[in-house]
């Protein structure tokens, strides 16, 4: 049961890193990245659809992102989803690809960016110290139903500190990473 509990804490922590992950792919470089626009819904076929399944998306080069429908028919509502995003590019289109220019990022946007991203880094480690305290709740309620000892309570309740410091390491990590990613010229 105790190796149930570290096991199912552990992988909310590890599900905390792997949102953080995806939440960093979605932020600028000033690098063509498919991520930058993979998660939007287009508005086709009478319903609303994830852009990926409507066009294949490549980069050509390090600051475009090339999209060419598979449907020539839909160019305009994929354009018109590109428009409505908060991606700030503008498309350029045509008439069979639509293609976005990645401009190089300012000293300023830049800072911004590695604010968004020491923000977002922030909020993935308060999910793992939740899912600590969750796991140091359960171990508490189990020695106070006299389900394991008060040492064994110790040791995974140490156990869960030495579990959150390594998940917080990595989250670390993921940030350094993403910061010298934006702020490389």
């Amino acid at each position: 049961m105790q190796e149930q509990l570290k096991k199912e804490h552990r992988a909310k922590m590890e599900r905390a890193v792997n949102d953080l992950h995806h939440a960093y792919e979605t932020l600028r470089t000033g690098r063509a990245s498919v991520s930058l626009v993979d998660h939007i819904k287009v508005a086709a076929y009478g319903s609303e659809m994830p852009l990926v399944q409507l066009a294949s998306l490549t980069t050509p080069d390090a600051r475009t992102i090339a999209i060419q429908p598979f449907d020539p028919s839909q160019i305009s509502a994929i354009e018109k989803a590109l428009l409505a995003s908060n991606i700030g590019i503008t498309p350029s289109n045509d008439g069979k690809i639509i293609r976005l220019h990645i401009p190089q990022l300012t000293e300023d946007r830049r800072k911004d960016l590695v604010k968004l991203a020491r923000k977002y880094a922030e909020e993935h480690r308060v999910g793992v110290r939740q899912a600590r305290h969750h796991l140091i709740d359960a171990v508490k309620g189990l020695e106070k139903k006299s389900e394991i000892s008060e040492d064994e309570s110790r040791r995974l309740q140490d156990d869960a500190d030495k579990i959150t410091k390594e998940y917080i390491e990595k989250i670390d990590k993921e940030l350094a990473h993403k910061e010298a990613e934006i702020m490389e010229v």
